[in-house]
């Protein structure tokens, strides 16, 4: 029994993702996982199905409806002494089937029905909108670990050049050639260099917390990928009209914004019904008995029983009810307009602040492209100057500062390119499409 529950231990170990596991993802691999398990998307496809409910149950108002009752009874009544059949004991029992069905409903049913199926409609908006949120946020989280990564490697290059520097600096002053204030200088520079390197450890664990948050994973993930792209194949755009035209046509909150607007103004319909005619077929048949106790066989009986009929409901007046009814649906679908011109402002307002990001996130990756390789041979020359006496320290450090001002700029500009190319897709509702 033992070795059995030990095997089913160690099953469980192998199939299962360890805390300490790290599973290592590219951009498509954590796309793929985001529209699998997000949260959000999750919940967008729980209102599917919560809106094809609503629609089943709006739909019932316009079939028959059928029910079957059965009912026994016991009764006696002595006031009655003077008509003998009257004062007796009766037993009645019966078993009815009972039909209603809407004929007229003055549009409300149909408005209904209609108001549900834009519902369904609505759901496949939902979900657009969480699957184009999702991949942004997995994106720019996912770009985040690899700048994090190269801020943290040029830390390291960083500390380990000002650890040659030392090494350097201790090589001088053992050989007389250097100074007490240039081996203080060289330690004071390393310690001032492994802050950065401590961030740069933290800021890849928040990163990575952040990118298994958004795929809602058990166990730790890391990305594998590189900030560098083809800057031939960067896209810049140059037509705001064009991307402010496609997003008033594909951006999914405004699309479920102008069907919810439809469903407001069904309800205005279904409200005004309030105080109209409606007709209604109702019937019904089954089968009673009817047995007066004190009668024996005699005063036993039973048989069949039906009726059917239309019926007419005309409440034309309800103290104003229906009225105020549809003065409030009136105002939410003024308010749902309303609510639509905003959200055009605002896309408007994004869309624009994307091309702007997009083309500065551009414009900053050709400015700064060069510096790097220029900053890269100015350090070399400071160091063998320092090393043959021909250069001060202040000069190997400003030749450091620049470079590492350079990559790092370098580094968060192709980030920032890279995430504001994908915020330009998001901002015109084609992320993903």
């Amino acid at each position: 029994m033992r070795s059995i529950i030990i095997g089913t231990l160690l099953i469980f170990v192998t199939i299962t993702p360890s805390a300490a596991e790290t599973r290592t993802l590219t951009l498509n691999e954590a796309l793929a996982l985001a529209m699998e398990s997000n949260r959000d998307i999750e919940k967008a496809r729980e209102y599917a199905t919560y809106v094809g409910g609503k629609y089943v149950e709006e739909r019932s108002a316009a079939l028959p409806q059928l029910s079957l009752n059965g009912s026994y009874a016991v009764s006696k009544d002595g006031s009655q002494a003077l008509f003998a059949a009257m004062s007796q004991r009766q037993t009645s029992s019966a078993i009815d089937l009972t039909l209603t069905q809407p004929l007229y409903t003055w549009g409300k049913v149909n408005a209904a029905i209609r108001a549900a199926g834009v519902g369904l409609k609505t759901a496949g908006e939902q979900l657009r909108l969480y699957q184009q949120a999702a991949r942004r946020e997995v994106v720019t989280a996912w770009y985040d670990i690899l700048l994090a990564r190269e801020l943290n490697r040029f830390a390291r290059e960083n500390v380990s050049q000002k650890q040659r520097l030392l090494d350097e600096a201790r090589k001088k002053f053992a050989a007389g050639v250097a100074t007490d204030y240039d081996l203080l200088a060289a330690e004071v520079a390393l310690e001032n260099g492994r802050p950065d390197l401590i961030r740069t450890d933290n800021l890849i664990r928040v990163s990575s917390e952040r990118l298994r948050f958004l795929l809602a994973l058990p166990y730790a993930v890391d990305a594998v990928g590189s900030l560098d792209h083809d800057a031939a194949l960067r896209t810049v755009p140059d037509d705001y009209d064009s991307a402010l035209t496609i997003a008033r046509a594909k951006r999914p909150e405004l699309s479920d914004l102008r069907l919810r607007i439809g469903i407001y103004d069904e309800l205005v319909t279904i409200a005004a019904a309030g105080d109209k005619p409606r007709l209604d077929l109702k019937g019904g048949g089954g089968w009673r008995w009817l047995s007066l106790n004190d009668s024996g066989p005699l005063g036993e009986t039973n048989g069949a029983a039906w009726n059917v009929g239309v019926y007419l409901t005309f409440p034309f007046f309800d103290g104003f009810k229906t009225s105020g009814q549809v003065i409030q649906a009136r105002s939410d679908l003024r308010t749902k307009q309303l609510e639509e011109l905003k959200l055009l402002d605002s896309i408007a307002l994004e869309v624009r602040d994307a091309v702007n990001a997009l083309r500065e996130a551009d414009e900053i990756c050709r400015a700064i492209s060069g510096t790097v390789r220029q900053a890269e041979k100015l350090l070399q020359m400071a160091e063998k100057g320092f090393e043959y006496g021909v250069k001060i320290r202040l000069e190997v450090d400003d030749a450091q500062l620049n470079l590492l001002q350079a990559t790092v700029t370098l580094a968060r500009a192709e980030r920032d390119y890279l995430v504001a190319r994908t915020n330009y897709r998001w901002a015109m509702g084609v992320l993903g499409e």
